[in-house]
């Protein structure tokens, strides 16, 4: 797939069919399935890239000029103008283009000087590169209970605060936004640092500010499945200039570039007590992910249109319960996740909704379940935990592991087409029907 060069504008969702025009018998137990087309994922290539995003990368190549540090001025650079048009687009005072949203992240948190081996709380429920970032600054993660909407608890973190906690990770969980108006003044109540993981939110907004603005700094991914794609790659943005400086020196801004920086005065340290971690992005990525920008827009239009054409068909669906925003709008539209909670055993559970969803043609996962090491179940973050037991490692956070052991994730690329949407929306309803009357019946 090359992607959507010929996108289609938003559009209200189209009439679905009701559950009595639906196969009863599930393709899980031999019915057909609802689609047999592959689910667009961008690991099967289901990318927004066009032409001119694919021309600006090859002119980078040509170019013969890599690494972001030349003979060029720096507003004359990929990474450079990449890092202008960030500042515009988020309204910020700087931005850092980086290897990767986990460098960004550690970058943020040394940036900000948290100290080593200090406690940097996080939310149980996020992908395990916001521990492994924790880590990578040389911090140790304090996880806390999430809510039923798997957002970050912050009646849990008040209750919990220890001294030791020296900075607050909030993450914006597939894409659906934190209260992070609420954590952002806990922070300051605390005084310590707030730093947005907004890796997998590139572009949502809350009350009409872009999510990574609200503490010390936010940091964001353009790995393959981001609103920005360039496969690997990332930045941080902040206001606050000593926070850049030094993110900029640690990423490997030697023998004087850190300058190159502050174009309109001298830096706020030199970096030379630093060390030098060479997490910078190159001019390839960043030639690609300038071409994108300028269609971010309409591929935010896209994900909001396809989230609500699902979300509004499900609504009030008996027997799961769609993942609620923090505020209406508040969230990328890059994935719909539900809970399956209770019901009978084999039928009830969210292990098995995913598998019949998957027998209907829909990429979907239980993020909980036992037999998928799914490195967004804090259980499986080993590197944490002295003990290998999982259960033991659940009983640390009782309402997380109950709440992740009851949730369905589907990918909703903005490749996805109205038809694929209807498909989304009548496997789900034929799967819930089935299990209702199995339940019924039991």
């Amino acid at each position: 797939m090359d992607g959507n060069n010929d996108a289609p504008a938003p559009s209200p969702p189209r009439p679905v069919q009701n559950g009595s025009d639906l196969p009863e018998q599930l393709a899980l137990h031999g019915g057909q399935p609802v689609r047999r087309t592959p689910w667009p994922t961008y690991d099967k290539g289901a990318v927004f890239v066009h032409t001119e995003d694919e021309d600006a990368a090859i002119r980078a190549v040509r170019s013969h000029l890599y690494f972001r540090y030349d003979h060029r001025p720096p507003d004359e650079t990929e990474c450079g103008r990449f890092e202008d048009e960030l500042c515009r687009y988020f309204g910020t005072r700087h931005a850092l283009a980086v290897s990767s949203g986990t460098a960004a992240l550690a970058l943020a948190l040394m940036g900000a000087g948290v100290p080593p081996g200090s406690l940097v709380a996080c939310p149980g429920f996020t992908f395990v590169a916001s521990p492994s970032a924790i880590v990578l600054a040389g911090c140790r993660p304090f996880l806390v209970e999430v809510d039923d909407d798997l957002r970050m608890d912050l009646d849990d973190l008040r209750r919990r605060w220890r001294p030791e906690i020296r900075a607050v990770m909030v993450v914006h969980m597939r894409g659906f936004a934190a209260d992070v108006e609420a954590l952002s003044a806990f922070a300051a109540e605390m005084g310590v640092p707030l730093i947005e993981d907004a890796v997998p939110a590139l572009g949502a907004e809350l009350h009409g500010r872009k999510l990574g603005t609200f503490g010390a700094a936010g940091a964001f991914s353009t790995q393959s499945d981001k609103a920005l794609n360039c496969g690997e790659g990332g930045f941080l943005i902040t206001d606050d200039s000593t926070l850049f400086a030094r993110a900029v020196a640690l990423s490997g801004a030697y023998e004087g570039r850190l300058r190159r920086h502050f174009p309109h005065g001298e830096p706020p340290l030199t970096g030379l007590d630093l060390p030098l971690l060479s997490l910078r992005m190159d001019e390839i990525r960043a030639a690609l992910l300038r071409a994108e920008l300028t269609r971010l827009p309409q591929r935010l239009a896209l994900f909001h249109r396809n989230y609500a054409h699902v979300s509004a068909a499900l609504a009030g669906l008996p027997g799961i319960a769609v993942r609620r925003p923090v505020a209406p709008g508040a969230y990328l539209g890059e994935a719909f996740v539900f809970r399956v909670p209770g019901g009978a055993a084999g039928w009830g559970d969210a292990g098995w909704f995913a598998r019949a969803l998957r027998a209907e043609g829909i990429d979907a996962r239980n993020i909980g379940a036992d037999d998928d090491v799914n490195v967004r179940a804090f259980w499986n973050w080993r590197f944490l935990y002295d003990s290998a037991d999982p259960g033991e490692i659940r009983a640390t956070l009782p309402r997380t592991a109950r709440l992740l052991t009851e949730t369905v994730d589907v990918p909703l690329s903005s490749n996805l087409t109205p038809a694929d949407c209807d498909d989304l929306v009548r496997a789900v309803r034929k799967v819930a029907a089935a299990r209702a009357s199995t339940l019924v019946g039991s």
